[in-house]
């Protein structure tokens, strides 16, 4: 009897363990958008004001790995090397790279493709020449409207240079590239006494005989007295401006700006 009673309540708990799941049997429709990851082909953007992101390549295609932290280069805009060279934009293949289907040879500085202007070099430099010298000596203007400041630029960056006005560090371009200048911090010629207080997107000018350019800071910091890296030639149109800073002998108060 004991066993009869048992398999009795066995075959009622199974028949409501069935009764319930198929209570809960439902169906549920897929959604309409996948949260799939996007295919790597330009997106195109379309921005209100038609601004600069418009039918900008977001893709991994256009990504940079960014320049090692303290190198040169690290606050250099657009630095760095191609993610996946063999598919980078602006056709750069990597040797042996099929791009679009079709097989295309490696590009060198200096040659073209399809017609184009062909590949623009990594490092961009203007030496100093006689013809860019004015009359009375100087290489150009400086102007920093943030700080009421116009200031003509001399060649080298010696105390006799200094006394005159900003001095251009020898062994850096004169416009394209990295445009390296110092000056004095104090005294009765202190023109990068506040250079140290400007805000990022203040205004720089430059101008010499190779036109007019403007900048916009994009950083102010201190170097040690020893740290040249900011010499370095760059692949971009830049401003890099040096001082001391009072009181501290083995600083350098350093100001980068880029070309707007």
């Amino acid at each position: 009897m004991k066993k009869i009673l048992t398999f009795a309540l066995a075959v009622s708990m199974m028949a409501s363990l069935a009764a319930s799941a198929s209570a809960l049997e439902y169906s549920i429709a897929p959604p309409k958008d996948f949260d799939f990851g996007r295919d790597t082909s330009i997106e195109v953007i379309h921005t209100a004001d038609g601004g600069a992101t418009k039918n900008a390549d977001m893709s991994k295609n256009a990504a940079l790995i960014p320049p090692a932290f303290g190198s040169e280069s690290m606050n250099a805009l657009h630095a760095g090397e191609y993610l996946t060279p063999n598919l980078a934009p602006g056709g750069i293949p990597a040797s042996g790279a099929v791009i679009g289907g079709s097989a295309i040879g490696v590009v060198t500085p200096g040659s073209t493709v399809n017609g184009g202007s062909g590949y623009q070099p990594a490092v961009l430099f203007t030496e100093v020449t006689s013809d860019l010298y004015y009359k009375k000596g100087s290489l150009g203007r400086l102007e920093i409207p943030a700080l009421d400041l116009s200031v003509r630029i001399y060649q080298g960056t010696d105390s006799k240079m200094l006394a005159k006005g900003v001095g251009h560090f020898e062994d850096t371009s004169i416009w394209n590239g990295n445009v390296c200048l110092a000056a004095h911090n104090r005294g009765a010629n202190s023109y990068f006494g506040q250079i140290h207080t400007l805000d990022i997107g203040d205004k720089i000018t430059l101008t010499t005989k190779l036109g007019t350019r403007t900048y916009k800071v994009t950083d102010v910091f201190k170097v040690s007295e020893t740290d040249r890296s900011g010499l370095a030639d760059s692949g971009e149109n830049m401003l890099t401006l040096y001082t001391c800073v009072r009181n501290q002998r083995d600083q350098r108060w350093c100001v980068t700006a880029a070309e707007v």
